[in-house]
């Protein structure tokens, strides 16, 4: 049975990742299984519209509210495709990529696959940086299924799905992606939920064989940034479950905290006769990253 068309959606915002986009663009020339189509999305930046028209896909402004989810809205819209396929800015896709994320939609009833996010660090790992928070830099964490596998959202730098239940659902919900003033995001997952719950016989999988790689730039690499963006997640699952319910909306969370995570203190406390500063630190970020994630869930969910 031939699979789906599909086109790619890169959205971009700022100068500063030039380079990062046209090694974006590059990957998905490259890939095994062409897309048959690419969108470049820019999101309210004539300066960067100039620049990248060179690249060789089709290039657009994005017409909805400034973030991702309305830049990723515009890409869906104007895609020609039966999937569209999404890939961050400053992310690098595996030559395979393309034809693993589009494989499992020969299922009809698959509505969104998610693939693997490497971390590509700019400077190194810090030693106390647990890989079950990789989520923190837009990665793939530990926890998550490593075969095909039915989840309940997939990962927003490396995603696809089939567009017309996109296009009935109303698409991402543009209060939410993130702008350098709105620190929410899990549009996503909120979307994901959504398209489940209109349609409980819906599939949503996770596909680790479909693989890029997410730069972490030195600056996120800091425990100041580690703690933002912690609290910025729990802010963002207030408002998803806002919307959606907190059954649906916490249900993968809840797993993550009662079996992930005590799991990951177990490891690092294991750790402490070999490396005992890195291993107290690693303790520590998984314990106080839920604190704070769990504090910024209470703050957007008292209204403040």
């Amino acid at each position: 049975m031939p699979g789906p068309t599909v086109s790619v959606v890169i959205c971009a915002h700022t100068m500063e990742r030039l380079g990062d986009i046209e090694r974006a663009v590059a990957s998905v020339k490259a890939q095994s299984r062409p897309a048959d189509e690419v969108i470049l999305v820019i999101d309210h930046n004539n300066e960067l519209q100039e620049a990248v028209q060179g690249l060789g896909p089709k290039v657009v402004p994005n017409v909805g509210t400034k973030g991702l989810s309305g830049a990723r809205n515009t890409g869906t819209e104007l895609a020609s495709s039966e999937v569209v396929a999404y890939l961050d800015d400053d992310a690098t896709a595996e030559r395979t990529w393309l034809e693993h994320l589009a494989a499992p939609f020969t299922d009809p009833d698959v509505v969104a696959v998610g693939g693997w996010a490497v971390p590509n660090w700019d400077t190194a790992k810090p030693d106390w940086f647990p890989d079950e928070y990789l989520w923190v830099v837009g990665c793939s964490h530990r926890g998550l299924p490593t075969e095909l596998a039915p989840v309940r959202n997939v990962i927003g730098c490396n995603m696809a799905f089939r567009r017309a239940p996109v296009l009935a659902a109303g698409g991402f919900d543009e209060g939410l992606g993130r702008t350098a003033d709105r620190p929410l995001g899990c549009e996503e997952t909120e979307l994901c939920i959504r398209l489940t719950q209109a349609d409980p016989g819906a599939s949503i999988l996770l596909e680790p064989a479909a693989r890029i790689h997410h730069r972490v730039p030195a600056a996120r690499t800091t425990w100041r940034y580690f703690v933002a963006r912690c609290r910025a997640e729990g802010n963002s699952k207030a408002y998803v479950v806002g919307l959606v319910g907190s059954g649906d909306g916490l249900s993968s969370e809840r797993s993550y905290v009662t079996s992930v995570l005590p799991s990951a203190v177990l490891r690092a406390l294991r750790g402490l006769p070999r490396r005992p500063v890195a291993a107290l630190g690693e303790a520590a970020a998984v314990v106080g990253g839920l604190g704070v994630t769990g504090l910024g869930y209470v703050e957007r969910r008292l209204g403040r």
